[in-house]
Order: C-alpha cells, then sequence, then structure tokens
C-alpha cells in the first residue's frame, strides 16, 4: 500500500488528508484530520501540531504514521501573517478633574449641581449653598439615608456619589429623591470643597448635559476658552447612564495628537503615505505601489514602531537576521478604539481613532525544509515540501462539485487571504494578501473593549441571540425562538452566543445591536475587502468581469455570514460564488491537503 499524506500548516489550523496511490496511477481518498498549529506557523514547533493530525487521520484507517509511504507539506509557511493597532490620539485628565463611568445601578435622574463634601464632614456645611455628598463604602445605606434626611431639612443637598452598589437601597429611603451615583471604587480621591456637576439618565437612556461640552459649561458656568478644553470629557462620556464632572483650579485637560508617522513603500513605484490619511488612501497607495519588496515606517513614530515590532517578532521565533525579513502587504483597517484615560478616577476609557494593519512578513530562509528534515529524522517517513499554497488549494477545490476550468480560488486562513485563477490550460496566477480572521478578531476585541481574545474569537463564529425569559430567546434577525425545556437562569436577561454545543453567556453589558453591527463590519472591511483586491490581481487583465466563477476556501469560509456577504458583492459582476466542498465530502476545509496528494498524482504521471 503506497499512502501519501498532504499536510496543510495554517495560522490556526493544520489539516491532513490521506491518499492511496494505486499501481494504475489513481489516488482514493481514505480519511482526513485536523488540529491546531502549534507555534506560529512556519517555525519548527509546528512539527508537534503535524504528528497530532498524522496520527488521528491514520488512526481512522486503522494505521500508524510508520505506515506512510510519504508525507507533502506546503510550501507557504514563510508567508506570516501578523497584526497590530495603534491609537492616533490620546485624552490625558490630570489633577482629579472629573469621574463618570457606567454603573448598572444609579439612582434618581437629572441633573444637579453642587459643591463636594464629604459625608464625615457634612455637619460642617452651610446653609444657602448646593452640596454633593460624597459617601466611602465603610457606611451602611441605612446610617447614609438617615443622616441625609436629617441633614436635607437645613441644608441643600442636590446629589450623592457612594463608593458601593447602594444607590438604590438609599434613595429609596429619602424623604427627597435626589440623582445618586454608586460604585465608585476611588472615591477617596475625590477633591474636598470643589464645584461638581452630576447626571444621571433615565431607565433605558444616556446622559444628555455632561456629554455635551455646553451642557457642561451651563451647568458649572465655563468660559469659551474652558469649554475647548472640557472637549475630551464630553466625548469620554458619550452613551454613560451616570457622571460626574468636577471642576478643580489646576485641571489640566488635554487631547494628545500622538505622531502617527509616515509608511514607506520600497517598491515598482517608490512611494510614502502618512497613516493619518486613513485606510482607504493608505490602502490605495499600496495598490499604486505595484510588486513590493519592503514596507517601512518613519523612525520613532506609531507605524514605524509597529512595523519594527511585527519585524522584530518574526526574527525572534525563528532566530532570523531583520535583514532578511521583508514586509510584502498589509491591510489598513481604519476603527475606534476605547483607551484608559490618563488621570482618570473610575477606569474611565474614551473611543480614540485607531488604525489596524495586517502584515504579510516574508523571510529569505525557508523553514519549511527545516521541518521537513526534522520530521522524517523523527518519524522515518520520507518527508517533502511540495506545491505552492494557492496553487494546491486550487486543485483542491476542483474536486467541489460542480466546478470547472477556468476557475479562481479564494483561500481565506486566520493570517493571509490568498487568491489563485486557473486557465483552461493549466496556468495559474496567484498572490498573497495580508488580512484574514485574525485581524477581524482583533478589530472585534478593541471595538467592544473586551480584552479577551478568545471571547473575540466566540463572536465572530456564532450568531447572537438574548434570552428574555426562561423559556424564549429573540435572535439578532428579530426572530423569537422558543424552548421545550426551560433555559438555565443564569442566562436570564443576558447576550448569548448559539455555538454547537449549547449557549456562551456574553459577561461584558454590551447591547446585542451594538455586538452584531461591530462584527458586521470587521468582517466587511477586512474579507470584502481582501477579496476584491486579491481577485482582482489575478484576474486576467485585472478585470473581475473576466472571472466567472469562484470557489471558497479556507477556515474563514466556513463562517456564517462571510460567503453570503460576499456573494452579494460579487452579483453585480455575475460571479458565481460559493463554499467550496472539498472531495464533495469535506466542506471548505482541507483543500490545501487535498490538492497536495492529487500533485502527487501529477508528478507520477
Amino acid at each position: 500500500m503506497t499512502y501519501i499524506a498532504g499536510v496543510d500548516i495554517g495560522n490556526s489550523t493544520t489539516e491532513v488528508c490521506i491518499g492511496e496511490a494505486t499501481p494504475g496511477n489513481e489516488i482514493h481518498f481514505l480519511s482526513s484530520a485536523s488540529c491546531p498549529t502549534t507555534g506560529t506557523k512556519g517555525t519548527l514547533a509546528n512539527t508537534h501540531g503535524i504528528k497530532s493530525a498524522l496520527k488521528l487521520a491514520m488512526g481512522k484507517i486503522g494505521c500508524g504514521i510508520e505506515d506512510l509511504s510519504l508525507i507533502r507539506l506546503n510550501e507557504a509557511a514563510p508567508v506570516i501573517g501578523d497584526t497590530a493597532m495603534e491609537t492616533l490620539t490620546e485624552t490625558i485628565i490630570t489633577d482629579s478633574s472629573m469621574i463618570g463611568h457606567n454603573p448598572s445601578t444609579p439612582a434618581g435622574a437629572g441633573q444637579a449641581v453642587g459643591t463636594i463634601v464629604t459625608f464625615e464632614k457634612l455637619s460642617l456645611a452651610e446653609p444657602g449653598r448646593p452640596y454633593i455628598v460624597a459617601v466611602s463604602k465603610e457606611h451602611s445605606y441605612e446610617e447614609i439615608a438617615k443622616k441625609l434626611n436629617t441633614a436635607m431639612e437645613h441644608l441643600e443637598i442636590t446629589g450623592a456619589i457612594l463608593q458601593a452598589d447602594e444607590a438604590v437601597l438609599v434613595e429609596n429611603r429619602l424623604k427627597k429623591k435626589i440623582p445618586i451615583i454608586d460604585e465608585v471604587a476611588r472615591i477617596d480621591k475625590l477633591p474636598d470643597g470643589v464645584p461638581a456637576a452630576i447626571e444621571v439618565a433615565l431607565p433605558g437612556q444616556t446622559i444628555r448635559m455632561l456629554s455635551n461640552p455646553y451642557g457642561i459649561a451651563t451647568l458649572l458656568n465655563l468660559d469659551a476658552e474652558q469649554t475647548r478644553t472640557i472637549t475630551p470629557i464630553a466625548k469620554s462620556l458619550i452613551g454613560k447612564r451616570s457622571a460626574v464632572v468636577l471642576k478643580t483650579p489646576g485641571g489640566n485637560i488635554r487631547e494628545n495628537v500622538l505622531p502617527a508617522g509616515e509608511i514607506y513603500f520600497d517598491a515598482e513605484n517608490t512611494s510614502s503615505i502618512n497613516l493619518d490619511e486613513g485606510a482607504q488612501k493608505i490602502m490605495q497607495a499600496v495598490a499604486d505601489a505595484g510588486d513590493i519588496h519592503d514596507i517601512s515606517g518613519q523612525p520613532d513614530t506609531n507605524v514605524g514602531n509597529m512595523l519594527t515590532r511585527i519585524k522584530k517578532g518574526m526574527g525572534e521565533l525563528d532566530d532570523i537576521s531583520q535583514t532578511d525579513i521583508h514586509i510584502t502587504d498589509i491591510l489598513a483597517v481604519d476603527t475606534m478604539a476605547p483607551v484608559l484615560i490618563s488621570g482618570a478616577l473610575a477606569g474611565e476609557t474614551c473611543l480614540e481613532k485607531a488604525v489596524g494593519i495586517a502584515a504579510m512578513v516574508k523571510t529569505q530562509q525557508l523553514p519549511m525544509q527545516k521541518i521537513a528534515k526534522q520530521l522524517t529524522t523523527e518519524l522515518d517517513v520520507p518527508v517533502t515540501v511540495a506545491g505552492v499554497e494557492a496553487v494546491m488549494a486550487g486543485l483542491g477545490a476542483l474536486t467541489t462539485p460542480g466546478t470547472q476550468l477556468p476557475l479562481a480560488i479564494l483561500d481565506m486562513g486566520g493570517g493571509s487571504t490568498d487568491a489563485a485563477v486557473i486557465s483552461k490550460d493549466g496556468q495559474v496566477t496567484l498572490t498573497h494578501q495580508a488580512g484574514a480572521g485574525e485581524l477581524v478578531s482583533m478589530l472585534i476585541e478593541t471595538e467592544l473593549g473586551l480584552g479577551d481574545r478568545h471571547m473575540a474569537e466566540q463572536i465572530k463564529k456564532y450568531p447572537l441571540a438574548k434570552v428574555e425569559s426562561l423559556f424564549h430567546m429573540r435572535m439578532e434577525n428579530g426572530q423569537m425562538t422558543f424552548v421545550n425545556n426551560s433555559i438555565n437562569s443564569r442566562f436570564y436577561g443576558r447576550v448569548v452566543l448559539l455555538a454547537e454545543d449549547g449557549l456562551i453567556r456574553m459577561e461584558q453589558d454590551i447591547p446585542m445591536e451594538k455586538i452584531a453591527q461591530v462584527r458586521r463590519d470587521a468582517k466587511r472591511k477586512v474579507f470584502v475587502t481582501n477579496a476584491f483586491r486579491a481577485l482582482k490581481k489575478v484576474a486576467p487583465n485585472h478585470d473581475l468581469k473576466n472571472i466567472s466563477n469562484v470557489v471558497l476556501v479556507g477556515g474563514s469560509a466556513e463562517d456564517f455570514e462571510i460567503p453570503e456577504m460576499l456573494m452579494e458583492e460579487f452579483a453585480e459582476y455575475r460571479i458565481v460564488c460559493g463554499r467550496g466542498n472539498i472531495r464533495g465530502s469535506e466542506g471548505p476545509r482541507n483543500a490545501v491537503a487535498t490538492g497536495l496528494v492529487l500533485s502527487y498524482l501529477g508528478e507520477q504521471r
């Protein structure tokens, strides 16, 4: 028996296809398997994942790895995708100039203006002046309510700020209702005796006065110059349920614009562009540059540090000199990133303009040869580095029922989007583009402020629903779904992800509609943009109208909405576009691994 294994090492997944070569020069496909890629694609750490996937695939046919006659690896490992994010502006607030966060349990509603007074010094307050009382968590809600009721008989108390989560409990016991904010962790940092404005919105609404610079000016009697300087504060409070703004004499509020820097293209048409120009103009500059040898950034700027960091990281992974590492493609995406405000008291963030960049890194060395050599030694099975990834994906895609030459394929993985066009006479034109699933995950994580890449991956993969009772959910498309068995009460009132093996609860309190919008926008920015620029590069005469069929393969082609997005976008070009079904059974997965096995047959013939 001649057993051939095709192995496709991807950024996220390592896939294997096992075929039997018959004496009559035919291939019978026997099994396939996949495992998470171990280490960064194209490094020796990949061998562990390869061996796991081979063992799994051979086990399905009752054999071991030692029964293999040949292992064929894809050749594209030197092309590595990486991503980075840099904000272009930064809000800095010092000298305790503000508090503003979004507790889920403020009490009361409306605006109030007054002088900050601590709970302990309330007895020293003077009648005839409005006060906002700041209370630490050392005091119980009964004690707070009792003392405030007594004080309100002779003092004008307009609002309260609590450190504990007890605003509703206090307000329920007050004879006179006032807006109350709670969950202010660093209440000890509040300066005593300074003017402040407080606002609590009605349930389901957001603040209006303190998220408006002119609203703050109205409440705190600011002049035109002061109003200009508090604009960053107002911007950071947009969308909040409650907020406090303090008027401190020495307060220093400014919005720093960081040097974004220029991107330099060492290319067929050498050029440069400033990161401030935005993603659209950056991508136009990439297209105008022609064949790119290397991309670098202006020293001591955001983009310069970003691109240097990417090259340095790749060099450290595989002990490669930075002079042998070249960035040959980038995908730039405009986004907004929540940034922690320097000097704020309650961990406030502010949405700042940012640019996400995926870079395609190529090295002079061929790390796949190292991997092949190590596998040959460890497994005692011949290992060769076979065809180029995009070509192998094209061969595998041709096993999809209903396809024929000429054919275009889009291989959408974790780090890169590859495209190839195979003509009727078998000529192949191909390209590798930076940016794919990992950049989408980074955009989701950044724009939603998750701080959790794994949750961003889950949001990318699964549709959303809101559990509105223990027996029904509202889907993100508005559809109501009822269940026979009651839903676990821990999901009640929460946004959930509809995974194959059950519900995944969203811990962050983010509206379902916002999550869905951010997810869809991220996929369009990355996959739709990359699909068009990749296909234009490989299409005859660079005209999409010369392409009639596109087969989508790779892990991201399994996504529940990306293929539909691309089908809609390609409709006006009359392109037949859809998910591949490799060998009529594998779906869009396993195209490269299948192509590697098929190409063995071609070499033998």
